[in-house]
């Protein structure tokens, strides 16, 4: 049986002429260290669902990237996190959003999936349930980055939001134009399909810097920014959340695929490259089919990805 796994730390990138060679290794190595956790799993006969949580929690634990650690702030100078979970095996899902203090809001988004009768909790009630879940909580300062602190105070002075992690002043007004520099999307993410056949994605993310009024995207809504089936696909979404809601975009690959018989290559084409460009929605997803085929499209800059089959073929790239 074939098996493998692919996982994102988000789309739209630093642009090439702001990349060091230091800054890539620090990339590179840090999304081929989650790769390589999440397809040790897989290898050993672990399941999908424990490759993917293993891979993100790795991918949270590095302030490189915007989950976990590497939050970004909100208006109020806080970290609010989304995560979300599902297996392809029976559907079953879990997801959290506007919480501060969980150290890993994937773990909390499986916790929900397995040990309660719902699929989405979000802020204090999420953050009660994780304590009697026994999971680990992390103080303000763990969360605290000190580029994230410094790209924060410039939003604020703006009065904008940051899609991400960027360089450059690359800020934009809600009323402005966005510019070609503009989009940063600092979601991470995981798919993979395990021995016996069974999919799973995962998705988290710090939202975006100076967010304000609770503002959600699509990385913990099921079938918009994570989706599974072991009938079809498992889909981990990174780009601007309210573009990829409105497209229910991890679903509708699925669907494609369902309903139209379209290969994985043909339905993340079509969704990608076509009806998010009509729309002008950027980003880009990690997808892997129940044959264990991958696609890796995005229709921006870049995306951090990386993924890895038992068939031997292995990647770690950003740009096209």
């Amino acid at each position: 049986m074939n098996f493998g796994i692919a996982i994102h730390g988000g789309a739209g990138t630093i642009l090439r002429s702001s990349m060091t060679t230091e800054k890539e290794k620090l990339y590179t190595d840090a999304l081929r260290s989650a790769l390589q956790s999440g397809y040790s799993v897989l290898e050993k006969g672990g399941s999908a669902l424990d490759a993917v949580e293993t891979a993100v929690r790795s991918l949270e634990d590095c302030p490189l990237f915007n989950a976990g650690k590497g939050a970004v702030f909100n208006n109020a100078g806080a970290h609010e996190m989304d995560a979300s979970i599902m297996s392809g095996k029976d559907l079953s899902a879990g997801a959290v959003s506007l919480i501060k203090h969980v150290k890993n809001p994937v773990s909390l988004a499986r916790a929900v999936m397995e040990k309660s009768e719902h699929v989405f909790l979000c802020g204090y009630g999420a953050e009660d349930f994780a304590k009697q879940m026994n999971l680990e909580f992390a103080d303000d300062e763990y969360f605290r980055d000190e580029f994230r602190y410094q790209q924060w105070l410039k939003a604020k002075e703006a009065d904008s939001t940051f899609l991400d992690h960027n360089i450059q002043s690359e800020v934009r007004s809600p009323k402005s134009e966005v510019n070609a520099n503009d989009k940063k999307f600092g979601t991470v993410g995981a798919v993979a399909l395990d021995k016996d056949g069974n999919l799973a994605a995962a998705t988290s993310t710090g939202g975006m810097t100076n967010k304000k009024f609770g503002r959600v995207g699509d990385s913990p809504i099921i079938g918009a920014g994570t989706y599974a089936n072991n009938n079809t696909c498992a889909i981990s979404c990174t780009g601007h959340g309210e573009l990829f809601i409105r497209s229910v975009v991890a679903y509708d690959i699925s669907a494609m695929m369902e309903y139209k018989n379209l290969s994985l290559r043909e339905a993340c084409d079509e969704v990608v490259m076509k009806k998010l460009v009509k729309i002008k929605g950027e980003g880009g997803l990690i997808a892997i089919d129940k044959h264990g085929n991958i696609e890796l499209p995005f229709n921006s800059e870049g995306m951090y990805r990386a993924m890895k089959s038992s068939g031997g073929e292995e990647k770690v790239e950003i740009y096209k």
